[in-house]
């Protein structure tokens, strides 16, 4: 289930964060590593408020530092669908 939109899916359809014990917060592309994880649906919306808000690092248990932060928009970026820059430029011809 994606914390971000609460919608349930396949469980290789969706993007594992996990926190290990001993490590920072980063994304788990093989879901197999050992630690917490949450997971997110391929929706830029989703990224943004689960990057935004409280919620992933609430479903994480910890709190996200600025390199576990710039690493997870640095992944949301580079997902299909989610170009920032087309967005920037709608907002500028509001």
């Amino acid at each position: 289930m994606c914390v971000a939109c609460r919608e349930h899916d396949a469980k290789r359809s969706l993007v594992r964060i996990v926190r290990p014990p001993d490590g920072p917060v980063a994304v788990d592309p093989t879901g197999k590593r050992n630690g917490r994880g949450a997971y997110l649906c391929d929706r830029p919306t989703c990224w943004e408020r689960a990057i935004g808000t409280p919620l992933l690092a609430r479903a994480l248990k910890t709190e996200l530092g600025p390199e576990a932060t710039a690493g997870l928009q640095a992944y949301a970026a580079a997902l299909p669908g989610h170009d920032t820059g087309e967005r920037e430029a709608a907002k500028g011809t509001d």
